[in-house]
């Protein structure tokens, strides 16, 4: 329903071929065993151990594979840490890793999903996620075909439907996480599955938890790290200033609007569902624009010229700023943008009064405020 820059929980990312010079060996109580037995395992095989590091996965071990299937792994953890035990850089299934001993069986035939975890709860929910993120993921695969359709037949009712349906998909997942908040499985899945922009008093509300229960945790201050910025863009906060270039080069600024109910429209060119929406956004504009209400479309193109004709082939008629850097936008990092379309709707003084309203729940707000 967006275009998002983020891969979600766990995707292809690049595996690291070599492996890293720090493995210690497990002699206390503060340390780490994997003691593993792969069925159908290749003969005279081996197994390894890459670590989840901020980007990418880091070879840390490798473990020959006994005659039985059998192998093992040790070491020390400074806190519970992701790891991926697999044959090659694509083959494998994830553990959740802390100084204890862990007991896992799979089948090499489909080494992704293990026959069985002992001794790491954490693993266990992290498997439960992962599953139900995959068979939501082919949901909304279909949700967005479908959605598509609607909205290239110009179905704007049903198109709305579809993405009611998309929320309601993502509750599933946000129940799970707030279920287990002692756990890091859900603070890793907060940071990887739900939109702070799009939500962020759900993922506000679980960085307070995590913050309590797990205040060491990386991942709680990678979750308190993304949300800083956006607490000052929250609901009922005066909306930062954006000051930039129109299209005929001069300089605009968000403020100069005051006096009237803003919508700030994160959009691009290449944005096809932006682009999509765009019919629904003029229609709006036309029916509200003499009564108070105006549009600050802020681009994260990179292309002048696209950015330009988009402009005039959807008949956007409002005013419009950029400063051509696409992702990296002033504006987008401002505001913490990191899926578009996304909009923010002002008040006549600059706060900020919703975010992220589109089609028929924008226009009964608007409607609100200015009947």
């Amino acid at each position: 329903m967006r275009f998002s820059k983020f891969v979600v929980l766990a995707s292809a990312v690049a595996l690291l071929g070599a492996c890293q010079g720090n493995k210690k060996v497990a002699n206390g109580s503060n340390s780490f065993e994997i003691l593993g037995k792969l069925q159908n395992a290749p003969e005279n095989g081996s197994i390894y151990l890459f670590e989840l590091g901020e980007s990418q996965f880091i070879a840390r071990d490798t473990s020959e594979i006994g005659k039985d299937g059998s192998f093992k792994f040790e070491g020390t953890v400074k806190e519970p840490t992701f790891y991926q035990v697999g044959l090659d850089r694509q083959k494998g299934f994830f553990l959740v890793v802390d100084n204890k001993k862990i007991e896992v069986v799979a089948d090499a035939n489909n080494i992704a999903n293990p026959v069985k975890i002992e001794g790491s709860e954490d693993s266990k929910l992290f498997q439960e996620l992962n599953t139900l993120v995959q068979e939501s993921a082919k949901k909304e695969q279909a949700l967005g075909e479908r959605f598509n359709q609607a909205m290239a037949e110009g179905k704007t009712d049903e198109a709305e439907n579809i993405r009611e349906e998309y929320f309601e998909l993502q509750k599933e997942k946000k129940a799970f996480l707030a279920k287990h908040p002692g756990s890091v499985v859900s603070v890793f899945g907060t940071l990887n599955l739900v939109d702070p922009n799009n939500d962020f008093a759900f993922a506000d509300s679980m960085a307070t938890l995590y913050t309590e229960k797990l205040p060491d945790s990386k991942y709680t201050a990678m979750l308190n790290e993304r949300l800083k910025g956006l607490r000052s863009t929250a609901v009922g906060a005066v909306a930062p200033d954006i000051t930039l270039p129109t299209p005929d080069g001069d300089m605009m600024s968000l403020s100069s609007l005051r006096g009237k109910y803003v919508l700030v429209d994160f959009w691009a060119s290449w944005c096809g569902p932006c682009r999509q929406e765009n019919p629904n956004v003029v229609r709006m504009y036309n029916k509200y624009k003499d009564k108070g209400f105006e549009i600050f479309g802020v681009s994260l193109d990179q292309s002048e010229d696209k950015w330009k004709k988009a402009i005039q082939a959807d008949n956007l008629t409002w005013p419009h700023v950029s400063d051509l850097k696409g992702w990296q936008s002033s504006a987008a990092q401002l505001y913490g943008v990191n899926a578009i379309p996304q909009t923010i709707l002002l008040d006549k003084e600059g706060k900020i009064i919703a975010k992220n309203l589109r089609g028929a729940a924008l226009e009964e707000k608007l409607e609100s405020l200015l009947q």
